[in-house]
C-alpha cells in the first residue's frame, strides 16, 4: 500500500517535455534563480558529463570551464526550477560518464561534435576513393 502511494505521488511529478540529450552534448539550461521578491532565468552553458537514472530522481551533470576554472552543476531531470534545456551540438563519445574531461585544459578537453565525426568520414572515404583511382592500372600496364 505504502510503495503505492510513493509512486503515484512520484508520477504526479514527472515533467512531460523533457529534452531527449545524451552524455556529451553541449547544453544550456535555463534555470530559474529567485534574488529577493524577485525571479529571473539564468542560462548555464556546459558539456554534459553524467546521466543518472533513477524515473523522478534522475539528475544530470553539466560541466563548463568559466574564467579558467571548472564548474560542475547537478540538475533535476524532473524539477519545475528550469524552464527549458537547449541541445547546442551533439557529442560523438563512446562512453556514459565523463569525468575524464576534469584533468584535461584547454583544447584537450573539447568534446568532439557528430557533424566533426562525420566530416571526418566523409574525408577518409573520398581520400580513400582518390589513392584507389589514382594507383589503378590497366590490361596493359601501369597507366603512364
Amino acid at each position: 500500500m505504502r510503495r503505492s502511494a510513493i509512486e503515484y505521488v512520484e508520477a504526479k511529478n514527472l515533467r512531460k517535455d523533457v529534452t531527449e540529450f545524451r552524455t556529451g552534448d553541449s547544453v544550456r539550461v535555463h534555470w530559474k534563480v529567485k534574488e529577493g521578491d524577485k525571479e529571473r532565468v539564468q542560462a548555464f552553458e556546459g558539456v554534459v558529463i553524467r546521466k543518472k537514472k533513477g524515473h523522478n530522481r534522475s539528475t544530470f551533470t553539466v560541466r563548463k570551464v568559466s574564467f579558467g576554472v571548472g564548474v560542475e552543476r547537478i540538475f533535476p531531470m524532473h524539477s519545475p526550477r528550469y524552464e527549458k534545456i537547449e541541445v547546442l551540438s551533439r557529442g560523438n563519445v563512446s562512453r556514459n560518464r565523463l569525468f575524464y574531461l576534469r584533468a584535461l585544459k584547454g583544447k584537450a578537453s573539447r568534446v568532439e561534435t557528430m557533424e566533426d565525426a562525420e566530416m571526418r568520414r566523409a574525408a577518409a572515404v573520398s581520400h580513400a576513393a582518390a589513392s584507389h583511382a589514382s594507383g589503378k592500372t590497366t590490361a596493359k600496364g601501369p597507366t603512364a
